[in-house]
């Protein structure tokens, strides 16, 4: 059960492994700059091969994945896609295409470097989740 007051969005963001151990001070600075968004059925979100810098928690729909043509995965209420996007702005893995009319959660590439950049103890938290995340990785890798 959320806290009294607790805000909706953030509780969310809480649930993407990024964001998982991030003070609550950070995660609703985070928060502040995610805005919600509603799209209907068959809007593509991401392209892949493109530079887009999106980032995208699903609220309620369906988002289907793909790559090369080929389905990967079916996302759905909670699920999230385009974390890595939000770190290097780099191109899409993959095309994602509502399935359904979809309420999101939406952050951009340039808005979160503005947060980064104004506000270092955010940039520290998530150059530390970061660092745990590529080191857990690590850890589960065959040597």
């Amino acid at each position: 059960m959320d806290a009294p007051g607790a805000d909706p969005k953030v509780e969310l963001l809480r649930g993407v492994p990024l964001f998982a151990g991030l003070e609550p001070t950070v995660l609703e600075a985070i928060g502040a700059i995610a805005e919600e968004r509603k799209v209907p059925e068959g809007t593509q979100l991401t392209h892949e091969g493109r530079h887009e810098g999106y980032f995208f928690v699903i609220v309620s729909g369906t988002v289907r994945i793909e790559r090369g043509g080929q389905t990967l995965n079916t996302l759905r209420d909670g699920d999230f896609l385009g974390e890595i996007s939000l770190i290097d702005g780099g191109p899409r893995t993959a095309t994602a295409t509502a399935e359904s009319a979809c309420d999101l959660i939406v952050m951009t590439y340039p808005r979160f470097r503005q947060l980064l950049d104004s506000a270092p103890e955010v940039r520290s938290a998530i150059l530390e989740a970061v660092g745990q995340r590529l080191r857990s990785l690590d850890a589960d890798a065959p040597v």
